[in-house]
């Protein structure tokens, strides 16, 4: 045991290195002064004149402050856990060595998500993420397979101590869902969940199925970022078909049960959003309005185009052959990304939505180009 322990103590020596390297590259220095700077502003006379201006610089300075005290709370526990380490191998103290080894396999693990996040630096990484999901042909088992993956970003939400909200909901015809839309709030949501954008496969034996036959079913997660604002676009009435319905499902008691429910279709585009969470008609409608804008944007941005209006239909080909990811239930268990090629053979902690390391094998292959 004492063995682990000099292991430990010679691990966590050559990670200083590595940590004073990650604060390099997060450019702890620069950012001490940026908040500094910042909340000098705060002091000024007319700070809190513009309430949407000092909002978004008290956020920022959060923001800033979040980013300093994880580096340096890092920083602290190597040094804290090198001095634990020496003491006990000075002491001959093996009773310590499970904790010390966990707090090392803590450290790294923190140090490694810090610079996994290094990499979201595209423009809209920071912001909140819409997340949709459509199952693809295949009826009762596609829509299930689409409830399922619901289930698995939620968990990963609240994992990541994000708020998950509900967004919009329509039942499946016997089990799953038909289509359903959740806001996933918090710092970077969008620039981790951009990599899980497309038709995810599933293939197991059907619980819908009396003959016990393998079944391969296929959804797709729509992911995009809420913007703050509506890029100075318009939208035309006359584009706009816009029906208010009962609200229903995943939302329990938590849902107004009355015609308060919006669907808006963008005739133009065929794009359909909805909303069905919010205490009112006229807010359902404002919070579909905001995600069809942030749609818009979203296509615009990644198309490259001039304007709205050159935004044609929007076609996805939820079917073999445009997956990004498997999940296999029988006759093994694997889940595996088709663009990494990372992989994983613990499928129920994967749907528990243990999805960090096939996103930061995307946000590293990408990293690279």
């Amino acid at each position: 045991m004492i063995i682990a322990l000099e292991e430990a103590k010679y691990k966590l020596i050559g990670m200083r290195d590595e940590i004073k390297d990650l604060g390099s590259a997060l450019r702890i220095d620069s950012l001490r002064e940026e908040a500094a700077s910042l909340e000098q502003k705060t002091f000024e006379a007319d700070f809190w004149n513009d309430n949407s201006e000092s909002t978004k610089v008290l956020q920022k300075i959060k923001q800033i402050k979040d980013k300093i005290e994880e580096f340096e709370s890092l920083e602290a526990k190597l040094e804290d856990t090198i001095v634990m380490v020496e003491m006990a191998i000075e002491e001959n103290d093996e009773s310590m060595t499970d904790e010390i080894l966990k707090d090392v396999s803590d450290i790294q693990a923190d140090e490694e998500r810090q610079r996994i996040a290094i990499l979201l630096s595209g423009e809209y990484d920071k912001n909140n993420a819409i997340v949709s999901f459509h199952p693809g042909a295949g009826g009762t088992e596609a829509q299930d397979w689409a409830l399922m993956l619901y289930r698995m970003y939620t968990r990963w939400g609240e994992r990541h101590g994000y708020n998950v909200k509900l967004v919009d909901w329509l039942d499946g015809e016997e089990a799953g869902l038909k289509s359903a839309t959740i806001m996933i709030e918090g710092m970077n949501a969008y620039g981790y969940l951009k990599s899980e954008n497309g038709v995810h496969r599933l293939v197991r034996v059907s619980p819908f199925d009396s003959s016990g036959r393998r079944h391969t079913s296929f959804a797709s997660v729509e992911v995009m970022p809420e913007f703050d604002d509506d890029g100075g676009i318009e939208i035309k009435e006359e584009d706009l078909e816009i029906t208010a319905h009962r609200s229903s499902g995943a939302g329990g008691q938590h849902i107004n049960k009355t015609d308060s429910a919006i669907r808006i279709l963008h005739i133009p585009t065929g794009i359909v959003v909805g909303c069905q969470t919010e205490r009112s008609q006229l807010q359902n409608k404002e919070t579909a309005m905001k995600m069809l804008k942030s749609k818009l944007i979203e296509i615009k941005e990644r198309e490259k185009l001039d304007k709205i209006d050159d935004i044609k239909g929007i076609k996805t080909n939820i079917e073999w052959g445009a997956q990004i990811r498997s999940y296999v239930f029988m006759p093994y268990t694997l889940v595996k990304d088709n663009r990494t090629g990372y992989e994983d053979g613990n499928i129920q902690a994967v749907m528990d939505g243990e999805i960090d390391e096939f996103i930061n094998a995307y946000l590293k292959m990408n990293a690279g180009k």
